[in-house]
């Protein structure tokens, strides 16, 4: 039976895990980051990857840096045939890489070598690509640059967030890995050296990334990066003098007269604004500050008198 130490911790990573265990591999330990408080009650909470551990009764080792760790010393000492990683957060030492027999394998969101680090989804869907997919490459000490063993291509579509993409990938990610092993195993795969000319990277987005740019951004660019940035961090604008979270907008098919961050029409289920290049966007659910998220129909109820047309709603 071939041996895996797994290392993962969001959703994303918890299917593939879980069907490994169900095709009967053994699992000698699972590697995810410690647990951390969620929720406004801060409730320690235990990473999806290690609840899918506990619930099959395999040694979970949680930490805080992998180098030089206790926990690192452990993965040496189980001299596991494979290591997988998906979605682990940490960069692996070269030494742990060469602990495992036949290899050290990560299962990478992104069409590699486009989108190397750690945010792949995401800028995927902000710098509108039309696809994304899921890569296996062997790991080596440098981000995301291993030679590739399989990769899977799937639409991005206009209704797909980075929510939605990461349940979509965390399932080809699995097929594509169950698919794979088998081959690997065998010695059946000759791995492709990754074109280096084509690189491109995807670092953790910054704060100020956050931040929509009417003035310089098309409705669609600006659909592109709301949709980029939920179900977190949720994209802002400064609307009407205050922080305002962007949840949901619609690029519309017309070219307006009105300034970008300009109101083009408000109506009692409607409300329209100016971007750059005389395009246009409805702006479907927001979330004022200190406030829930809401559709644009209850955000308008409570401002009867503001959003005339032509107002300059928008601020930089």
């Amino acid at each position: 039976m071939t041996s895996i130490v797994f290392m993962g911790t969001p959703q994303f990573a918890a299917p593939i895990l879980e069907s490994l265990i169900k095709e009967k591999y053994q699992v000698l330990a699972v590697v995810t980051q410690p647990d951390r408080k969620v929720g406004r009650k801060h409730v320690l909470t235990a990473s999806p990857v290690k609840q899918v551990a506990v619930a099959h009764d395999i040694e979970v080792l949680q930490p805080e840096k992998i180098g030089g760790s206790p926990e690192m010393q452990r993965i040496i000492d189980l001299q596991p045939d494979l290591i997988v990683t998906a979605a682990f957060g940490q960069f692996l030492p070269t030494k742990l890489l060469k602990a495992a027999k036949v290899g050290a394998i990560n299962v990478h969101g992104s069409l590699l070598p486009k989108y190397r680090g750690g945010a792949p989804v995401q800028y995927s869907i902000i710098n509108g690509e039309a696809e994304t997919g899921i890569t296996i490459i062997y790991m080596v000490k440098k981000m995301d640059a291993g030679d590739m063993l399989a990769q899977q291509a799937i639409p991005i579509e206009k209704t797909d967030d980075t929510g939605t993409m990461f349940e979509k990938l965390s399932v080809v990610g699995r097929d594509l890995l169950l698919a794979t092993l088998p081959k690997l195993l065998a010695g059946e795969l000759t791995a492709t050296p990754q074109d280096e000319t084509q690189v491109t990277f995807s670092p953790t987005i910054k704060p100020e990334q956050e931040e929509l740019d009417f003035f310089n951004q098309t409705a669609t660019q600006i659909d592109d990066q709301v949709r980029g940035m939920r179900p977190a961090p949720i994209a802002y604008a400064m609307l009407d003098g205050k922080r305002t979270k962007f949840w949901d907008v619609t690029p519309l098919d017309e070219q307006v007269t009105q300034a970008a961050g300009q109101v083009v029409r408000k109506a009692k289920h409607e409300l329209v604004l100016a971007a750059a290049n005389g395009t246009a966007l409805a702006v479907n659910t927001i979330q004022p500050a200190g406030k829930p998220k809401m559709t644009i129909t209850d955000f308008l109820n409570g401002s009867a008198d503001k959003f005339a047309t032509g107002e300059q709603v928008i601020s930089k």
